[in-house]
C-alpha cells in the first residue's frame, strides 16, 4: 500500500507545511522519496532499526555517528492493518519537531488507509463492470461470474431487469454520479457501472418492476434538478439469468425508438416499433413512402395526435388546440391525399405504422 507515488505525494504535502525534510523509506528501510533527492533509493540505517524494534527512533547531532549517512531528527513507523510497512523520518533537531512528529505520523497513516479504501472501491466498481459484460456476452461464462460474484460478495438472483442511462458528463463527475446511483437502490440487489462514457448500466436482481422504475423516476427528477440532460430506456424482467443480455437489449432499444423528448421509456411503450425495426428495410421504406405519400408534416402530427386521443375527436382538438371542425377539414384531407381514413381504426393504425417507420428511418 506504501507506493512511490503515494510517499512523493505526503512528502510534497507535509514539506509545504513544515518546511522541514521529509524522508518515506519502504519495508526495506530504502527510502523512497524525500526532499533530498540525492537520497532517493539510498539505504537508511535509522530506518532499518525503527522495522527492526518497531519503536521510534530519535537520533540526535552527537548520535549521528552510530548511524552511516543519517541526519538528527526522529524516525517513526508506519502502520496499516496493525503491520509496519514503512518509515517515516523528519529531519532537524529532534526537541524542536517531536511536537508535530506524531501528527505528521497519523496523517501519513490517513492518506494511506484513505488510498486503499479507494482502491478498493475502484477495483469493485471494475468487477461489477466486469461482471455485467459476461452476463450480455455470448456464450455465458457462468463460473467466471460466480467466482467474481463471490469477490464482491454478491450473486444474481432472479427476476432480472436491465435499465440503461444516457446522459451528459464530464469526467470529474462520473464517480460522485455513480455513487448517487448506488445510494437509491439496495447494495445486495443491484449492480450498476458504466457502459461508456455516457451510460450507465443498472442490472435490478430480484427487485419489484414498479420499484425499479419508481426510483428511476427519482433520480430522474433529482438529475433534471441539477440542469443534467438525461434519458433512460428500460428493459423488460426475465427469469434466466442467460436472457439478461436480451433485457438490455430492449433497454437500448427503447432508448433508440422512444421520443426524443420522453425521458423513461420502458420498452413495452415501444415494444411495435421494435418489430418494425426488425423488417426488411426496402419492405418498410416502400410501405411507408405508399401509405404517407405527400402528406405535410403538419397532417403527420395531427394523425399522431389523433391516434394518441384513441380517435376521439373532440379530446384530440381540445388538446391541440384548434376547433373541432378544423380537425374534422385535416381528417377529410388526409383520407383524400392517402386513401386511407383517420377515424377507421384499421385505417388509423396503418397511418400510426407508416409514420413510425418513417420517424425510424429519420433518425437513421
Amino acid at each position: 500500500m506504501l507506493t512511490v507515488n503515494i510517499a512523493k505525494e505526503i512528502v510534497k504535502q507535509t514539506m509545504i507545511r513544515l518546511n522541514r525534510n521529509i524522508n518515506i523509506m519502504d519495508k526495506t528501510g530504502t527510502i523512497i522519496a524525500s526532499g533530498n533527492l540525492k537520497r532517493m533509493n539510498q539505504a537508511h540505517f535509522g530506518a532499518i532499526e525503527v522495522l527492526r524494534t518497531g519503536r521510534p527512533l530519535i537520533i540526535r547531532e552527537m548520535d549521528r555517528h552510530h548511524w552511516e549517512g543519517a541526519y538528527p531528527g526522529i524516525n517513526l513507523p508506519i502502520q496499516f492493518q496493525n503491520q509496519i510497512i514503512g518509515v517515516i523520518g523528519i529531519t532537524g533537531n529532534p526537541d524542536e519537531i517531536m511536537e508535530f512528529g506524531e501528527l505528521v505520523k497519523m496523517i501519513t497513516e490517513m492518506i494511506i488507509q484513505h488510498s486503499f479504501l479507494t482502491e478498493q472501491l475502484e477495483w469493485k466498481q471494475h468487477l461489477k463492470e466486469l461482471i455485467f459484460e459476461d452476463l450480455i456476452n455470448i456464450p455465458l461464462k457462468s463460473e467466471t461470474i460466480n467466482q467474481r460474484l463471490h469477490l464482491i460478495e454478491s450473486k444474481i438472483e432472479s427476476p432480472n431487469q436491465v435499465a440503461v442511462v444516457e446522459l451528459d458528463l464530464n469526467e470529474s463527475t462520473k464517480s460522485d454520479l455513480l455513487q448517487q446511483f448506488e445510494d437509491f437502490f439496495p447494495l445486495k440487489q443491484t449492480l450498476i457501472g458504466f457502459l461508456s462514457v455516457n451510460r450507465i448500466f443498472i442490472l435490478a436482481l430480484n427487485l419489484p418492476e414498479d420499484y425499479l422504475r419508481q426510483k428511476l423516476l427519482q433520480i430522474l427528477s433529482i438529475l433534471k434538478s441539477k440542469g443534467i440532460a438525461v434519458r433512460i430506456g428500460i428493459g423488460t424482467p426475465v427469469i434466466d439469468q442467460a436472457h439478461i443480455r436480451y433485457s438490455y437489449d430492449e433497454a437500448l432499444c427503447a432508448l433508440k425508438l422512444g421520443r426524443k423528448e420522453q425521458p423513461l421509456i420502458a420498452y413495452s411503450e415501444i415494444e411495435t416499433k421494435a418489430l418494425l425495426d426488425q423488417l426488411d428495410a426496402r419492405a418498410k421504406q416502400q410501405f411507408s413512402n405508399r401509405v404517407l405519400g405527400d402528406l405535410s408534416e403538419k397532417l403527420i402530427d395531427t394523425i399522431e395526435q389523433f391516434v394518441a386521443h384513441n380517435l376521439n375527436i373532440g379530446e384530440c382538438a381540445k388538446n391541440m388546440y384548434i376547433h373541432r371542425n378544423s380537425l374534422i377539414y385535416r381528417l377529410k384531407k388526409i383520407k383524400e391525399i392517402t386513401g386511407y381514413d383517420p377515424q377507421s381504426f384499421h385505417d388509423a393504425m396503418t397511418l400510426q405504422l407508416s409514420i413510425w417507420i418513417w420517424q425510424m428511418e429519420g433518425e437513421e
